[in-house]
């Protein structure tokens, strides 16, 4: 049984701005559609900062397979120093990174992450790097309004959901 509640605001904030100037330094760079379909309409898609180790086929580097062992980070991270910083916050091991974008009019439906909760020993979680009041995110039925630069843990074995509403990424 879990101690922590299905959404926690951790004690962490990291400067929007600096997310936003690394964000574009890679919005030209290969983002891929996110490989589970049946869980979105729309453009969901997924840039790659650490993953698989040894991984070169692009699904394989944005795949969070929770029996790999090794991680090691893409040359996407290596472009984006502050991004390097954020995650270097962390005190712990890190597995997958991935950057996601849901593209106006998209949403990603009502779905679980067995893997993905606290009480499993795998957590994910968010720093939102841009968003606005057209984009919902929904976790137990409930809307959890993260703003940029904000960490979250969200436990994502629960039902969560997604929906872009507005004009911009």
């Amino acid at each position: 049984m879990s101690t922590l509640p299905d959404r926690l605001r951790l004690p962490l904030r990291f400067d929007p701005a600096a997310l936003l100037r690394d964000l574009r330094k890679l919005e030209e760079g290969q983002w891929i559609d996110h490989f589970v379909k049946a869980n979105y309409n729309g453009t969901w898609d997924v840039l790659p900062l650490r993953g698989t180790a040894g991984a070169t086929h692009p699904v394989m580097m944005i795949y969070s397979d929770p029996a790999c062992k090794e991680f090691a980070d893409t040359p996407f991270l290596q472009q984006t120093p502050y991004l390097q910083e954020v995650l270097a916050t962390f005190q712990c091991p890190l597995q997958s990174v991935r950057l996601m974008r849901l593209t106006p009019g998209s949403e990603i439906k009502e779905h679980r992450d067995h893997d993905l909760s606290e009480e499993m020993g795998r957590a994910r979680m968010h720093v939102p790097i841009t968003t606005n009041e057209g984009v919902a995110f929904f976790l137990n039925g409930s809307h959890v309004a993260m703003e940029p630069g904000s960490c979250w843990y969200l436990r994502l074995a629960d039902p969560h959901a997604v929906s872009n509403r507005s004009k911009t990424d």
